[in-house]
């Protein structure tokens, strides 16, 4: 599910997490070639980052009951 990046955090590595419309954070890393995100690296480019949509894992991720005890 695309949700809307509202602002970043940094995690106790300092990695930046973009934080969702949904409440949701999703890492988001320069680590070519796997990642290329060269906006992740400075605050302007974070920030003109704002707005646009990242698939939030956990909201596209199915949902399971847990196991009763």
């Amino acid at each position: 599910m695309l949700k809307r990046i509202t602002g970043y955090h940094q995690d106790a590595d300092q990695h930046w997490v973009a934080e969702l419309e949904c409440g949701h954070g999703q890492h988001v890393r320069h680590n070519p070639p796997w990642e290329v995100r060269p906006w992740v690296l400075t605050e302007e480019g974070r920030q003109k980052m704002i707005g646009t949509t990242l698939r939030c894992m956990i909201c596209a991720a199915p949902f399971t009951w847990p196991a009763q005890k």
